[in-house]
């Protein structure tokens, strides 16, 4: 009966892998469905499937939730109040008419805009300002459409409305995200680098290789001997003396950064008092600061996430402030909400798919089943062992040779099977750090490459180049910063 079982629940991951990927069967649908079939033929009692998987797992990732709705919410009023067009329009003012120089201006500006922007809707309001600067200096309809999904996806990887969801989802600690997020963040900053200056140098320009190429070498001596220097320094008496350097640079940080948020506060309130945004045309400066104020807050300080976002809100409101304001931030507020309802409602169903293989956990007694164990559980538990990699080096290459499968909603992809993957593999003893790790790393394929994202489709319209080929030409790049994630994943938390 076990083995039957078991098959059975193959046989559902199996199906619903294949119909996302044919697209036959959206996510929002096909993972609620398949916490359905997974608990049924688990072995999970009627009373348990409608209290605990359907009910408790629609409310299983609300904290995640709330803070998507939160991040939709500024994301729109950065749109209305024409803050973040500002922000691109400036840094092209600044750059010049060098295309290597402007590209990794712009590219800095969408990475900077999406560590709190989101949806397809801002990838619209963004593009539509930075792909016209790229092509007036020559930036080919390919490199730019690539160097908007890197910045993007990079932006991502320290968008905290994301790391909500590992937390959720994977139980760990902000402390255990940040660090791998910002390692992720910087290998993704260096592959977008070498993309850009290869696909500028492809697309016929001068660039001159030679010259970033010492340039970047001379960086990375230099690094490398700083690194050297840190250690040796660690290894001697003064290790003592080092930490308290150290730790005295961070608190030094923080004051800084933490009165330079006050005095953007008092230069808004006093803006708003004396009525000056009335008289200007455009945002004012201080208003740059208004996507990474929540970003800095949880990074250094530790704040809540709900906390950051809605300081970030009172912030741009107040720094934006005008006649009619007040409407705006109402109507932000409100299509910031119906924005982020379909990742809002795809996680009704990762949070079912959870429960369905982990169980409701908590309190919650299961003396009804056979050892105490939820039945799901108890049944992939010695299957996932069997196959899971162990060690470091099987960790780095199965999830290397299988990061593909991020692709077209396969079951490495967050937003088609990847979280009910997850659930499998923490159900049976993998790491919760390994687990973000592989998702992490290899949904950076996901973000950049995969066609089936709206706003690669989107982008490749807008520029008149094949989805397809932007897949092949942004592939090996995501591959490699994947790969290089996984490295790093497998030496912190495996």
């Amino acid at each position: 009966m076990q083995i039957l079982q078991t098959l059975g629940l193959l046989l559902v991951f199996l199906s619903m892998a294949g119909l996302m990927f044919k697209r036959i069967l959206p996510a929002l649908i096909a993972l609620p469905l398949m916490a359905l079939l997974v608990a049924i033929i688990g072995g999970v009692t009627l009373d348990d499937l409608i209290t605990h998987v359907i009910g408790g797992g629609a409310t299983k990732l609300s904290t995640a939730m709330v803070v998507a709705i939160f991040g939709g919410m500024l994301s729109i009023l950065l749109q209305k109040t024409k803050v973040a067009e500002a922000f691109i329009k400036k840094g092209a003012e600044l750059s010049g008419d060098n295309p290597w120089a402007i590209s990794v201006l712009m590219y800095v500006l969408i990475v900077l805009l999406f560590t709190t922007l989101g949806g397809l809707g801002a990838i619209i309001m963004v593009a539509t300002i930075v792909l016209p600067i790229l092509s007036s200096v020559g930036v080919g309809s390919m490199t730019a459409v690539g160097i908007f999904l890197m910045g993007v996806s990079i932006g991502g990887a320290l968008n905290v409305t994301n790391w909500a969801v590992y937390v959720n989802v994977l139980g760990l600690e902000v402390n255990e995200v940040r660090p791998f997020a910002l390692v992720m963040f910087g290998f993704g900053f260096l592959a977008s680098l070498v993309y850009i200056t290869l696909q500028l140098y492809r697309d016929g320009h001068n660039v001159k290789l030679k010259k970033i190429a010492f340039r970047s070498l001379v960086l990375l001596l230099l690094a490398g001997g700083a690194k050297g220097s840190y250690d040796y320094l660690l290894s001697a008496s003064s290790k003592e003396l080092v930490d308290a350097g150290l730790q005295y640079i961070g608190t030094g940080l923080k004051y800084t950064v933490g009165l330079g948020i006050l005095w953007l506060f008092a230069i808004a309130i006093v803006r708003l008092i004396t009525r000056a945004n009335e008289k200007a045309t455009a945002p004012h400066w201080i208003t740059v600061f208004s996507p990474i104020i929540p970003l800095f807050l949880i990074l250094l300080f530790d704040v809540d996430f709900i906390a950051a976002f809605v300081i970030g809100l009172c912030y741009t409101f107040i720094a934006t402030y005008k006649p009619g304001a007040l409407n705006v931030f109402i109507q932000s507020c409100f299509e910031g909400a119906s924005v982020v309802m379909p990742a809002v409602i795809l996680m009704f169903g990762i949070g079912m798919l959870l429960v369905a293989i982990m169980g409701p956990g908590g309190q919650v007694a299961l003396t009804h089943y056979v050892g105490g164990d939820w039945p799901v559980m108890a049944l992939l538990r010695p299957l996932m062992a069997d196959i899971i990699p162990e060690g470091p080096m099987a960790y780095v290459l199965v999830f290397a040779v299988l990061a593909p499968m991020a692709l077209y909603r396969g079951p490495l992809n967050v937003w088609g099977m990847g979280y009910g993957l997850a659930a499998v593999l923490l159900a049976s003893g993998m790491p919760g750090g390994a687990i973000m790790g592989v998702l992490m790393s290899t949904g950076q394929i996901q973000g950049i490459s995969d066609p089936t994202n709206i706003q690669n489709v989107w982008l490749a319209n807008e520029m008149k180049v094949d989805v397809q080929k932007v897949l092949w030409n942004t592939l090996g790049y995501s591959w490699i910063l994947a790969i290089a994630g996984l490295i790093v994943a497998a030496w912190m938390f495996v």
